[in-house]
C-alpha cells in the first residue's frame, strides 16, 4: 500500500541543516522517512530519484520509496491560490547517522582521521562517476543541457555578478583582483579534461557519519546535482576549512585517484569558484551567504585561490 501524501505532510515534522525549508521527516508504515517538497524547483523530484537510483550502492544514499513528480501545467487552474496545488516530492528512506557538521566539532585526532578517511573514499568514487558531457540534468533520464543564464568561463562569471549587487559595491582594485584570480582559475580548469556526476553542495551539513566509527552513512540533498569538473565538490567541502581535517580529507581524496595531480587542490578552489561567485552575491541574506562573500574578498586581495578567510568591510 501506498503511502497518502496528506497524512505525510500533515505530521511532517522539519529537519534542520538546509536553507530551502523543504525537507521534512515523515512516519510511514511504522517507519520513519524523509519527505522533500519541491515547492521552488518542481522539475528536480523525478531527476533526483533518478540520480539516487543511479548512485545506490556506489554512493551511500537513501532507497527512493514514492516520488510524485510535477504535474503539467493546467490551463484553468490560472489564478487558483498558490497553495491549493500540491508540490512534486520525493520520498526517502531515513539514513542512520549524525551531520558531520555536529560530529566534527567534539571529534579527536583518531576520529577526524576516521572521519577524513571516509569523506575521502566517497569523493573519490563521486568523481569517478563519468558523463560525456557537461551540464544540467533536464529529465528522469538524466539527459544533460548547458545551464542557463551560465558563463562559459570564471572571467565572464565574475563579470556577470560585478554588474551588480554586494561584488559592484567593491573597490575598483578588489574587483580587478578577482578577475585575476578568476582568470588564473579558468588556466587551471582549461586543463581538466573530462566531466563527471557532481554532487555540488557536498559540505558537513549534507553528509550524515556514524558517531563511532567515523565511517559516511549518507549523502544527502542531490537539489543541485549535475555533471561537471571532477574537483568541484572537493573545492565545495574544502571553501572554509583551512585545518587538520580538511588536510587528512585531501590526502584521503588523493589516495582514490589513479593519477595524482600536483595541481589538485587549486584545481579544486578553482572549481569552487563558480558557487562561492554565485553566494557572495547573495551576501546579507543569510550566514553561509555572507561568509562566502568574505573568503571571496579575501582572494581578490591577496589575488591568491588559496586565500583564508578574513573579515571584509560591512555589506551595503
Amino acid at each position: 500500500m501506498e503511502p497518502n501524501a496528506a497524512d505525510l505532510e500533515s505530521h511532517a515534522q522539519p529537519l534542520a541543516g538546509g536553507y530551502s525549508g523543504e525537507t521534512f521527516l515523515v512516519s510511514t508504515a511504522g517507519e520513519e522517512a524523509v519527505m522533500r517538497i519541491y515547492g521552488r524547483h518542481p522539475e528536480r523530484a523525478t531527476v533526483d530519484a533518478a540520480l539516487l537510483d543511479l548512485v545506490r550502492g556506489l554512493l551511500p544514499v537513501p532507497r527512493v520509496l514514492e516520488v510524485r513528480p510535477e504535474s503539467p501545467r493546467d490551463p484553468s487552474a490560472e489564478g487558483l491560490h498558490p497553495g491549493s496545488a500540491r508540490p512534486p516530492y520525493l520520498l526517502t528512506e531515513r539514513l542512520p547517522g549524525e551531520r558531520l557538521d555536529l560530529v566534527l566539532p567534539a571529534a579527536d585526532t583518531a576520529m577526524i582521521e576516521a572521519l577524513a578517511d571516509s569523506v575521502g573514499r566517497v569523493l573519490g568514487r563521486l568523481s569517478g562517476m563519468p558523463f560525456r558531457r557537461g551540464g544540467a540534468f533536464t529529465g528522469p533520464d538524466l539527459s544533460v543541457a548547458d545551464h542557463p543564464g551560465m558563463s562559459a568561463d570564471l572571467t565572464g562569471w565574475v563579470e556577470q555578478h560585478q554588474s551588480s549587487g554586494p561584488l559592484s559595491r567593491w573597490t575598483v582594485d578588489d574587483r580587478r583582483g578577482l578577475l585575476e584570480v578568476a582568470a588564473s582559475g579558468d588556466e587551471l580548469l582549461c586543463e581538466v579534461g573530462r566531466v563527471c556526476l557532481v554532487h555540488s553542495d557536498f559540505n558537513p551539513k549534507n553528509l550524515l557519519v556514524d558517531p563511532k566509527s567515523g565511517r559516511v552513512t549518507g549523502l544527502v540533498d542531490w537539489e543541485y546535482a549535475h555533471a561537471g569538473l571532477p574537483y568541484t565538490d572537493l573545492g565545495n567541502l574544502l571553501r572554509f576549512e583551512r585545518g587538520p581535517f580538511g588536510d587528512a580529507v585531501f590526502a584521503a581524496y588523493e589516495r582514490q585517484t589513479p593519477t595524482p595531480d600536483q595541481r589538485a587542490l587549486l584545481r579544486a578552489r578553482a572549481a569552487d569558484l563558480w558557487a562561492l561567485v554565485e553566494l557572495a552575491a547573495r551576501a546579507g541574506t543569510h550566514a553561509v551567504a555572507d561568509q562566502a562573500h568574505d573568503l571571496l574578498l579575501s582572494m581578490a586581495r591577496a589575488r591568491d585561490l588559496t586565500a583564508a578567510l578574513v573579515r571584509g568591510p560591512p555589506r551595503g
